[in-house]
């Protein structure tokens, strides 16, 4: 009987040890990094990538400027982009 116990505290020592293990490398690998992206609101967490990203304007991309510059003031705004300087 005495050795049933043993093994029975051994195994679940084991199964105890295995899920701490996975408990810390989900706070190291996934909540930890999600948690420090998440705290600067002008970027995002993409779970399936584990990514931190940055918006961009699809003006970047497509090479069209935003002819209302109000409207383009409010996107930069938006994605924390600076606004640029007053020409003179």
């Amino acid at each position: 009987m005495n050795r049933t116990l043993n093994r029975l505290k051994l195994i679940f020592l084991g199964v105890f040890g295995v899920a701490l293990v996975g408990v810390l490398v989900w706070q190291v690998g996934w909540a930890a990094p999600q948690r420090k992206c998440e705290k600067d609101e002008k970027r995002w967490w993409d779970h399936g990538q584990r990514v931190c990203a940055t918006p961009i304007l699809v003006s970047d991309i497509t090479g069209r400027t935003i002819q209302d510059k109000q409207a383009e003031a409010a996107a930069k705004a938006a994605i924390g982009r600076p606004a640029a300087p007053a020409a003179k």
